[in-house]
């Protein structure tokens, strides 16, 4: 029987963008080395994703660190010149003040079923933006709290600790196949696609283009079958 909600949050609630983020990719372009904001852009998230895996268990680095690594790792290879800690308040905002997809506040409002965020993000970012879009989540499950990030299946069964459900209790909807759909499956829960491009086909996983689809499904009981 499915009894709760596990959600992405960059991405899935937030977009990725916003002002602040289109910002930094404009400076880092624009005081750097990288050729184009989209070589930025890119340098930026596969690195991210680096550290990220990096930092399993005795190893682990808050996302501010890593922001800290990046912006340094970014000066030495790309020659940034910039105000890092300008940069840094940046991404600080993107976490905490970019616009949420249209979608999100129907969801929130209208899902019959405890929501969860699980997000790679402190929590402390999570909760000033739920605030201010006037989201409830029944809590936010960060890196922070299982020391791993996504797709590391530990911080999916934080979430499962933490809303005392067992993998069989959940669902979890992400944006992406890399961090949300393979941290689900590593946990051995049901991960739902959200694919707002409707582009996306990935074998035997359920995908979704908006989270209004999955308030009829849970609505209708079709989520049920997938369990």
């Amino acid at each position: 029987m499915l009894k709760t909600v596990f959600i992405d949050y960059t991405g899935t609630i937030i977009r990725e963008d916003g002002p602040a983020s289109m910002e930094m990719v404009k400076r880092c372009y624009m005081n750097s080395d990288a050729k184009s904001p989209q070589e930025a852009l890119s340098y930026w998230w596969e690195n991210l994703k680096k550290y990220e895996e990096a930092a399993y268990l005795d190893d682990f680095i808050t996302e501010d660190e890593i922001v800290d690594k990046l912006l340094d790792q970014f000066e030495g290879e790309l020659n940034l010149k910039d105000n890092k800690e300008e940069l840094h308040g940046l991404c600080n905002e993107l976490w905490s003040k970019s616009p949420v997809f249209d979608d999100v506040k129907e969801f929130f409002e209208t899902c019959p079923l405890p929501i969860y965020v699980v997000t790679n993000n402190g929590a402390e970012y999570v909760q000033v933006a739920m605030d201010e879009n006037g989201l409830a989540p029944a809590g936010i499950v960060c890196g922070d709290m299982a020391r791993v990030y996504k797709p590391h299946k530990e911080l999916f069964e934080k979430a499962l600790e933490i809303s005392g459900c067992t993998v069989g209790e959940v669902i979890h909807v992400g944006d992406s196949v890399s961090s949300d759909v393979k941290g689900a499956q590593n946990a051995g829960i049901r991960p739902i696609l959200l694919d707002r491009t409707g582009e996306k086909v990935v074998p035997g996983v359920t995908v979704i283009k908006s989270l209004t689809e999955l308030i009829e499904m849970i609505g209708t009981g079709d989520i049920t079958g997938m369990l």
